[in-house]
C-alpha cells in the first residue's frame, strides 16, 4: 500500500506539518521513517489522523484524543488497529462504536441510550423501538417544517431532535432527509440496526443526495458486515461519484478486505478530489 510523507498528510487532511509531526508523537499512530528520518505515515495512520481532525473540530480538547487515542489502542487485542473501530464525539464526549455498543474510552462507561433516559412530560415517540407513525402533535406543522425544528434541537436536545425527525415522517414517511438525519442520531446513540434501518428507507426514493447510502456503508461497518458496507458505499459513488469520503472508505475497507488494487484505486480517487 502506498505510505504518505509528512507533507502529503498535511495537505490531505488540512493540517499544518507541525500538527501531524506532533500527532505522530503522541502514541496511536505507527510511523515508519523514510529517507532523512522524516516520517512515512501507512494508511491506518492516515485514517487515524483524519478520526483525529474531525475530533478536533467537534472542540475536543487536543490533549483529550491524544490520551484517549493512546488509552485505546493499548487497549485493543493484538493484531487489530484503530481504523477498524469507529470513533466519534458527542458533544465534548469521545464515545467508540462497535456494532450496537457505544462506550466512552476514557471512563469506560457505555453510552446510555437518550431514548431511555427521557425525563417526564418528553414525547412517547422515544422509546426504545421508534414509532414512526407517531401521532401529529396538535401544533400544525408541515412534515418539512417538523424537519427544520428537528435540525435547530439537534445539538442542544437530541431527544427532542430525534421526536421531530418522529413527527415529519409520520405526516411523510418517505421524507429521505428526515431518515437520513434521525439515522445519524441513532447511530451516534449506538443503535445502529435502527439506523440501518432509516438509512435503507431514505434510499428508496431516487435523489441526488449520497448522504444515505454512505452513512449506511458506515452503520453496516460496525457491524462487521463489510462486503454490504462496499455496496452501499459504491451506491454512494452512483449517486455522486466526486463524494471524496465514499473513495477513502472503500481504499480502507478494500485494504482490510486485501484486495490491494481496488484500494489504491479508491485512494488516489480521494486525493485528486481533495488537492
Amino acid at each position: 500500500m502506498e505510505s504518505f510523507t509528512t507533507r502529503d498528510v498535511a495537505r490531505l487532511l488540512g493540517l499544518t506539518e507541525t500538527q501531524v509531526r506532533s500527532q505522530a508523537r503522541a502514541g496511536f499512530l505507527t510511523p515508519e521513517r523514510g529517507p532523512r528520518n522524516g516520517y512515512r505515515f501507512s494508511f491506518q495512520d492516515l485514517v487515524l489522523l483524519r478520526t483525529a481532525r474531525e475530533l478536533a473540530q467537534a472542540r475536543v480538547p487536543p490533549h483529550r484524543i491524544r490520551r484517549a487515542l493512546r488509552d485505546l489502542a493499548r487497549q485493543l487485542p493484538g493484531g487489530r488497529s484503530l481504523s477498524e473501530i469507529r470513533i466519534t464525539a458527542n458533544g465534548h464526549t469521545i464515545l467508540v462504536h462497535e456494532g450496537d455498543a457505544a462506550w466512552n474510552p476514557e471512563s469506560g462507561q457505555i453510552q446510555i441510550d437518550f431514548a431511555g433516559a427521557e425525563p417526564p412530560g418528553r414525547p412517547a415517540a422515544l422509546s426504545r423501538t421508534l414509532r414512526t407513525d407517531a401521532p401529529v402533535c396538535v401544533e400544525s406543522r408541515t412534515a418539512w417544517e417538523w424537519f427544520d425544528l428537528g435540525l435547530e434541537l439537534e445539538a442542544a436536545d437530541p431527544a427532542q431532535s430525534c421526536h421531530a425527525y418522529c413527527q415529519a415522517l409520520s405526516i411523510d414517511p418517505e421524507l429521505s432527509d428526515a431518515h437520513v438525519n434521525l439515522g445519524r442520531l441513532l447511530q451516534l446513540a449506538g443503535r445502529t440496526r435502527e439506523a440501518i434501518e432509516h438509512y435503507g428507507r431514505s434510499l428508496r426514493r431516487d435523489g441526488t443526495d449520497p448522504t444515505g447510502a454512505f452513512n449506511l456503508g458506515t452503520a453496516l461497518e460496525e457491524l462487521g458486515r463489510w462486503r454490504a458496507a462496499l455496496s452501499a458505499y459504491l451506491r454512494a459513488l452512483e449517486i455522486d461519484p466526486r463524494f471524496a469520503d465514499a473513495h477513502f472508505n472503500l481504499a480502507r475497507l478494500y485494504e482490510q478486505l486485501g484486495r490491494r488494487t481496488e484500494a489504491i484505486r479508491h485512494l488516489r480517487a480521494y486525493k485528486q478530489l481533495v488537492d
